[in-house]
């Protein structure tokens, strides 16, 4: 049985009280931007994932831009994107989609363009070649930053895989690629108590 865990929404004017740590401070909100991420992971019959991902921004009011007024609610911007890895990490297809964009046959016209991530590996120097691939004038902002989601989703989606496969002899990745699960620190001694290591032995 899976447990969902949900927050209450809080309204575009609602009042907004610092955490239990701080301050309690009353605030009336307007909402002015509303950027929605929805992300999922697919395991395919041949072995490989699928990730889709799509990005939707929009204004509660009416937006007046160069090329028309975009209504309230209406998406700015609309992008979706779908990536299949192989079990190895790398990236075997892409493809994108900009549904909704600012300047409609302009914006759009980048798409082809991200096939050049089609061979990166999402664990060897990913980001730094998405960067050089797509910064400035080469690449859409928008599905740059959709692209930088890639290698988390695959990992997440390859979670339960991965903790089948921790007593296979290889340290596990994830140990030292955050705060929570460095080498010296408890929970790495709890889960993984052969790869522990003491704080002096991580800093000889």
């Amino acid at each position: 049985m899976v447990e969902h865990i949900s927050q209450p929404a809080i309204s575009a004017n609602e009042e907004h009280r610092g955490d239990s740590a701080g301050p309690t401070v009353k605030l009336t909100r307007e909402l002015l931007h509303r950027r929605s991420f929805d992300c999922a992971g697919y395991q395919r019959d041949d072995g490989m994932l699928d990730i889709e991902i799509t990005l939707i921004d929009s204004k509660p009011d009416d937006f007046l831009l160069t090329r028309g007024t975009r209504l309230g609610g209406q998406p700015m911007h609309h992008m979706a994107m779908w990536a299949t890895v192989d079990a190895d990490f790398r990236i075997v297809d892409v493809v994108v989609n900009s549904l909704a964009t600012p300047y409609p046959g302009i914006c759009d016209t980048i798409g082809a363009s991200y096939r050049q991530i089609v061979g990166l590996n999402l664990l060897h120097g990913f980001r730094s070649a998405v960067s050089k691939l797509f910064g400035g004038i080469a690449g859409c902002s928008h599905l740059t930053e959709m692209l930088y989601l890639i290698p988390t989703l695959v990992i997440q989606s390859r979670a339960e895989e991965r903790w089948q496969r921790r007593d296979n002899g290889q340290r596990p990745f994830e140990i030292d690629g955050c705060h929570a699960l460095k080498a010296s620190g408890e929970l790495v001694k709890e889960v993984y108590p052969d790869w522990w290591k003491s704080q002096k032995t991580c800093s000889e």
